[in-house]
Order: structure tokens, then C-alpha cells, then sequence
């Protein structure tokens, strides 16, 4: 957990390999500087990896803004049950709160796309509401909670 020390504010790392991947909402959802790995108190940073013809299902997030970057490949971001953006490596786009958002892959290849919400809901539970059926309902969703 990330705080205060003699010599200053704790710094933590985080590596994907090490956050175990939530596929509820489609594709492999990775929360990595989360209230619970490293006590980020203003919002969180994942990373999503979705495979060719992989989706991560309509949600919004009530009290947050999504800030989408696409490190490697490219999806299509559909917002608003139909508008759609084209995002490719090294683009980057935001959703503000309240907005409907699905993310896909269209291509053949993987793409890796890192995401921040801020600011925090107050409790994940709230943080997003999903808007169409997830893929993987059994599957737990994201962990970022303390």
C-alpha cells in the first residue's frame, strides 16, 4: 500500500503479469494502480488486452470520466448506441461520465489499450453500470476496491 515514509511517499510498481485478469465484461481487464494495489485515492489505471473479435461490453461510469489509450492495435469505441470512433496505436480518446461506451476489435490482430476512470466512485460497486449482457458473467468483476 502506498503512503508515507521516513524518507518520503512510498512509490509502487505494479506489472500486468501480476494482476489476475477479470473477463466479465469481455476481453482480459487488468486494474493495476488501484485504491487496493497501491491506495490511489483520485482514480485508477488498468490496462485491457482484447483479442481479435473480443468486446468489452456497454457500461458507463456514473461519476467518472474514461480516459482510453491505445498502446498496440486498434478497436472501434461505439458510444451512445451507435456513433462509432476508430482508434488506432498511439490514440487516445475520453468518455465522459453518463456516456454508454463498448470497445471492440474489429481486427485479427491483439490490442492493448491502457485506461484510467477518475474520479473514484464511491465504492466500485457504483463505479459503472453495465448496459448490455457480459460475456463472461461468472467471472468476478475488476477488483479496485480497498
Amino acid at each position: 500500500m502506498a503512503g508515507m515514509s521516513a524518507d518520503g511517499p512510498n512509490v509502487l510498481k505494479v506489472a500486468m503479469k501480476d494482476v489476475q485478469p477479470s473477463r466479465r465484461l469481455g476481453g482480459s481487464i487488468r486494474p493495476l494502480l488501484t485504491p487496493a494495489s497501491v491506495g490511489a485515492s483520485s482514480g485508477f489505471l488498468g490496462t485491457m488486452t482484447l483479442d481479435g473479435g473480443e468486446f468489452v461490453a456497454a457500461h458507463y461510469h456514473p461519476y467518472s470520466d474514461e480516459f482510453i489509450f491505445v498502446a498496440h492495435g486498434s478497436v472501434v469505441l461505439r458510444v451512445n448506441d451507435g456513433e462509432e470512433l476508430h482508434l488506432d496505436s498511439g490514440e487516445a480518446a475520453m468518455v465522459p461520465k453518463y456516456t454508454p461506451h463498448r470497445i471492440e476489435n474489429r481486427g485479427e490482430g491483439q490490442a492493448l489499450v491502457v485506461f484510467q476512470i477518475a474520479p473514484l466512485a464511491p465504492s466500485p460497486e457504483v463505479g459503472h453500470v453495465e448496459v448490455e449482457p457480459v460475456p463472461s458473467p461468472v467471472d468476478a468483476p475488476p477488483a479496485v476496491g480497498g
